[in-house]
């Protein structure tokens, strides 16, 4: 009792769609213009090779947790927002991005939950497995992804040595549209001319084997993590790798299921007028818009939304409808209970399991 009154529990923050401000990173491989998805982040003095999307840090621009970071507002958020599938005591779950490539990343690799788990405690103590969207990509731009399968860890360690560490993955030629699936373990490199939306885990643990040299203003070269990088690798069979994705059209709609795993699913929408969804009750959804504006609408509120802006919608949101004003296309992605949702989704559109099972991955 306080003043002589009841103390009471505090009020329910009411569920409604929310938009967060991206930060944006410097990277030695990044791009001095982010033009056109950010038309207004051009002729910068040093390049930047990520915008983050839903970095804990970053700030939620309308809604009841406006002016809060992520990361304090998701301590405070229920399941009405979390939704009931979802681990409320654990950190949040997905990490998105937008990556500018005018050059090549590192060659590189993420550990798995297990190894993260035993060795990287203080760093959050989650693997990462990530897919790749390609926005735009140049003529010839290519992923390096897998090793070949001639390639030991006695020859990768070699080519280390050697600076030629590159020449022992894959080359994967990539056009705008298409998405890549790079599991935990897997040898990887992004190869310059790329705008990628990247999803994952939320880890940013990534261990360099071989960064070309590049030196900073100081002359200073980037950490490289080896010793880790070889006790994480995936030598022999290989996984992952271009996704085949299955689309469906159903009135002006056009849905596109790219892949769904443990840790995430995601499916393009690309439509002219609008279309109406509803949240569910185990997962909240995020929105991220690649193109296009308009608004969304749901019972009690609507908020405009526009190109390279993310949405989260609360997982008992219910029914919403996005009214577009010019073409509009975004990636639905969510941190699934299972993989029982998406198979449904798939199977209530009439596709067959042989179809859907190849955009699923274990």
């Amino acid at each position: 009792m306080a003043n002589g009154q009841l103390k009471t529990d505090a009020p329910i923050v009411k569920p409604c769609p929310a938009r967060l401000d991206p930060i944006f990173s410097l990277r030695p491989w990044g791009a001095r213009s982010l033009a056109p998805l950010f038309p207004d982040k051009t002729n910068f003095v040093q390049p930047i090779g990520e915008a983050w999307l839903t970095g804990v840090e970053c700030k939620f621009a309308n809604g009841p947790f406006a002016g809060e970071k992520l990361g304090e507002a998701w301590r405070e958020m229920d399941a009405a927002w979390k939704g009931t599938a979802i681990d409320r005591g654990a950190g949040f779950p997905l990490l998105v991005k937008f990556l500018f490539t005018r050059e090549k990343l590192s060659v590189q690799v993420h550990p798995d939950d297990d190894y993260a788990a035993r060795n990287e405690l203080r760093a959050g103590g989650r693997g990462k497995t990530e897919m790749w969207y390609a926005l735009r990509a140049e003529p010839g731009a290519e992923v390096l992804l897998g090793l070949k399968p001639d390639v030991t860890r006695e020859k990768f360690e070699k080519a280390i040595a050697d600076g030629t560490a590159e020449y022992c993955l894959e080359h994967v030629p990539v056009r705008e549209g298409e998405a890549i699936f790079v599991p935990a373990r897997t040898a990887h490199t992004i190869g310059a001319g790329f705008v990628l939306c990247e999803i994952q885990e939320y880890s940013d643990l990534t261990y360099r084997v071989y960064d070309y040299n590049r030196r900073d203003a100081s002359g200073r070269t980037r950490e490289l993590h080896i010793e880790k990088a070889l006790e994480v690798l995936r030598f022999g069979e290989q996984s992952g790798g271009k996704v085949d994705p299955v689309r469906i059209e159903r009135g002006g709609l056009t849905e596109t299921y790219l892949a769904a795993c443990r840790y995430f699913a995601t499916e393009k929408w690309e439509f002219q007028q609008g279309v109406a969804a509803a949240s569910s009750r185990e997962h909240f959804d995020l929105l991220i818009f690649l193109e296009g504006n308009g608004s969304i609408e749901w019972s009690d509120g609507t908020a405009e939304y526009g190109q390279a802006q993310p949405w989260m919608i609360p997982a008992a949101l219910g029914a919403y409808e996005i009214s577009a004003r010019s073409r509009t296309a975004l990636l639905r992605t969510y941190a699934p209970a299972d993989m029982a949702e998406f198979a449904a989704r798939l199977e209530e559109r009439g596709v067959e399991r042989s179809r859907w099972s190849r955009v699923v991955y274990t």
